[in-house]
């Protein structure tokens, strides 16, 4: 199978790819994220031609590009990422691509973190004892509402920018965009006012962003560090800890195992309620607006059906 896959790879990197010529649609982008695709897709509309790499019901750190996933590179105009240290497998699947246009730094290539306002950046010295963490901050920023006004904005004018005949409709697109976006975030605050200020604890630490925008707490975390399944041990603490508090309610994403988040809910008369990281994760998520909706609403009927 290695030999079979290495040869695949050696047939697609020998293909030149071909460059983009101005004003001649669809621009070829791949996002890493399925949220950045619908992002993409939002400005884009017709112009572009979207694919994304990691499929939504898998952890974004831990997925293994196919060897389509090198082709789409390969013939990509842009690749659209999360930056950060989020995507770990994006250095190798450029380097099987080959494909110099979307290389760091490029005009091809879009880091969507650059100009969002971080959380949790480390500061002291990180040791790998500490478990799976983040040396550059909390990379799961998309959860946060106001940052697709900046990812949406980087995107319309990267579009722009490599595709300067159709600037004026990506840009008309992201003023509709943004003028829906803020009519929603009323919604959204509105409908979430009630939860402002609760605790709930979390699988793994992937909702701070959400957290903030909603007003709730999250302190503790099913995995004792992050990326280390929760023990026996560290599962009686949590049984204690949300006890004493009156929590009763645990947060996790659909790819996480539900055994201990079903066994600590038991315990402790607390419901599970299943969030969504990315569009498309679930069917009630197929866009970026119903994601949103799917999350908040979520919670806000978590809270609300918890004893």
């Amino acid at each position: 199978m290695r030999k079979i896959l290495a040869g695949l790879l050696v047939l697609i990197a020998a293909q030149e790819p071909t460059p983009f010529v101005w004003g001649a649609a669809p621009l070829r982008v791949v996002t890493t994220l399925s949220t950045f695709a619908d992002l993409v897709k939002q400005i884009g509309a017709e112009e572009v031609e979207v694919t994304s790499v990691a499929p939504p019901r898998f952890n974004p750190h831990f997925i293994e590009p196919r060897p389509s996933d090198v082709l789409k590179v390969k013939k990509a105009d842009l690749l659209v990422h999360a930056g950060l240290d989020l995507e770990v497998w994006k250095g190798p699947l450029l380097d099987a691509a080959g494909n110099a246009r979307v290389f760091p730094g490029q005009e091809g290539e879009l880091d969507l973190s650059i100009g969002i306002p971080l959380l949790e950046v480390p500061d002291r010295p990180l040791s790998r004892l500490m478990g799976d963490i983040h040396i550059y901050g909390n990379p799961h920023y998309w959860l946060e509402p106001e940052n697709a006004k900046i990812m949406a904005k980087a995107i319309a004018k990267k579009l722009s920018d490599i595709d300067p005949a159709h600037a004026s409709a990506y840009q008309k697109r992201l003023a509709e965009f943004l003028q829906r976006l803020d009519q929603r975030l009323a919604g959204w605050r509105k409908i979430s006012a009630a939860i402002r200020g609760k605790e709930t604890v979390a699988y793994h630490n992937e909702w701070p962003y959400l957290a903030e925008f909603l007003g709730i707490r999250i302190e503790q975390f099913l995995e004792p560090k992050p990326g280390i399944p929760p023990g026996p041990k560290h599962l009686g603490f949590l049984e204690e800890y949300m006890k004493t508090r009156g929590i009763r309610v645990i947060v996790q994403s659909t790819y996480f195992s539900r055994a201990a988040s079903e066994a600590l809910a038991e315990r402790t008369g607390a419901k599970v309620v299943t969030l969504c990281q990315n569009v498309r994760e679930l069917p009630e998520a197929s866009d970026y607006f119903s994601w949103m909706d799917y999350n908040v609403n979520q919670l806000v009927e978590g809270f609300k059906a918890s004893p």
